[in-house]
């Protein structure tokens, strides 16, 4: 029987499409991937949270050549991700073309196919893909000199 799979458990949610951070209550700092123990403070006792699922593109690139063990379609866009809450997420980004990609730029988190598996489920994994359209996006850099 096949279906749909996340490419790992707890990494996000599919409907409507949010990541799985933590919220440190000793610090207030938020990361990802969801960790018990803070990676700033490190406090023990953070509590899951979904993240924004906008954000601001920091950084990025193309794939053009498969990583060992990568069972996905290449090239593929992978880049970096500021959220409102002030973290920057490593991610896959649905548009490989660096040339349509700025910035700054509006982003929005969505959930996209990688690969089948052995049993021809269909594994999904989190990516961002430019918010065309939509500059009200909170600006993280912004928001922290205010």
């Amino acid at each position: 029987m096949s279906g749909v799979v996340p490419v790992r458990e707890g990494l996000f949610t599919a409907d409507p499409p949010r990541l799985v951070g933590s919220l440190c209550d000793a610090c207030g700092g938020h990361h990802f991937p969801r960790h018990e123990t803070c990676p700033y403070c490190a406090a023990d006792g953070a509590r899951p949270v979904e993240l924004s699922p906008t954000g601001r593109l920091w950084a990025f690139t193309a794939v053009t050549a498969p990583p060992p063990g990568y069972r996905g379609e290449v090239p593929f866009g992978f880049g970096v991700v500021e959220l409102p809450e002030g973290i920057r997420i490593v991610t896959r980004l649905t548009e490989s073309d660096p040339s349509r990609l700025t910035p700054g730029q509006p982003m929005r988190l969505t959930v996209v196919p990688l690969h089948a598996d052995d049993d021809g489920n269909q594994v999904v994994t989190y990516a961002f893909a430019p918010d065309r359209g939509r500059n009200d996006v909170a600006d993280p850099i912004d928001e922290a000199a205010r």
